[in-house]
């Protein structure tokens, strides 16, 4: 029974993150969507910028989600379902879907993120 209750933590936890970091980076990429249509900003800023809000998204996923142990696998978890998840809605919206190298290094990238924010995450003490 204990370890029913464990792996459903676990997974509602990874879930919470993911979800979280979906949210952050949904609403990060469309402020910065009206901040470039507004300030005319060039084409190579928005490859880095968009790279930083994943990765703000996943910390912040991990932050408020992850709580107890296994902090590097839940973070790594969250990391790689946020970044397959967001690259799914926005091939939707753009028409196209293309899982070609450059997701591949965004999905390691984010999984790296994610495994660091994890482990962050559940040994910061937090008030309960």
């Amino acid at each position: 029974m204990e370890e029913t209750k464990n792996k459903a933590d676990f997974f509602l936890s990874v879930l919470k993150g993911t979800v979280i970091a979906l949210i952050f980076v949904l609403v990060g990429i469309l402020i910065f969507a009206l901040v470039i249509k507004v300030a005319s900003l060039g084409e190579k800023v928005i490859k880095p910028v968009n790279q930083f809000i994943k990765v703000i998204a996943v910390f912040v996923g991990c932050f408020f989600a992850l709580k107890g142990s296994l902090g590097f696998l839940k973070g790594g978890l969250v990391g790689i379902l946020s970044t397959i998840l967001v690259y799914l809605v926005f091939s939707l919206l753009g028409g196209s879907l293309n899982f070609g190298f450059p997701f591949i290094i965004d999905l390691l990238f984010c999984a790296a993120a994610g495994i660091l924010s994890g482990i962050i995450s559940v040994n910061v003490k937090k008030d309960s």
